[in-house]
């Protein structure tokens, strides 16, 4: 009865998620990525504005899905959306919505390990950025994209979080 009442009167009203089991990844390795810790240290220090997170926001029932970027030191959300979840559309979504933000604010992009980053090379070349990964299993590492993903899933709900954001650059 507590319990119940305390979760209600969380944001999300839902139980913590718990972690995945631990083991091999089955599903391959990302190429040549480079890890987080080699990132420039004025990253961490968010002083300097041209350092992104990024992240893929998959709807429940259909392929649909939508790219997220977060400027780290002005909190600028940018918003793409992906028809498939592929590592082509990934790379096509970014490289649409980035290539409008001014060479000199392009600095470094950090991800996880989704496999939608797999063509992470040609995304560097094409936009002059370094792309970083965070951690396995470590999700804190991007927090400002975190953060946000959590907040446009309690405004953009499942099942209507990509039909609401329309396409277009």
């Amino acid at each position: 009865m507590l319990r119940s009442a305390l979760l209600a009167a969380l944001r999300q009203a839902r139980n913590p998620r718990r972690p995945r089991a631990r083991g091999t990844d089955r599903r391959g390795q990302i190429p040549n990525m480079t890890p987080m810790t080699e990132r420039p240290a004025e990253v961490a220090t968010r002083t300097v504005p041209g350092h992104w997170e990024g992240d893929l926001i998959k709807g429940a029932r259909s392929g649909l899905a939508v790219e997220t970027l977060v400027e780290r030191t002005t909190r600028l959300v940018i918003l793409a959306r992906m028809e498939r979840t592929d590592a082509r559309s990934a790379r096509e979504g970014f490289t649409k919505k980035l290539r409008h933000v001014p060479a000199f604010l392009r600095k470094t992009l950090t991800y996880d390990r989704g496999k939608e980053v797999a063509e992470h090379k040609r995304l560097a070349e094409r936009l002059a950025i370094q792309i970083f990964f965070a951690d396995p299993y470590r999700p804190w590492q991007r927090g400002t994209n975190e953060n946000t993903n959590g907040l446009l899933r309690q405004y953009l709900p499942n099942g209507r979080t990509c039909r609401s954001i329309r396409s277009g650059s």
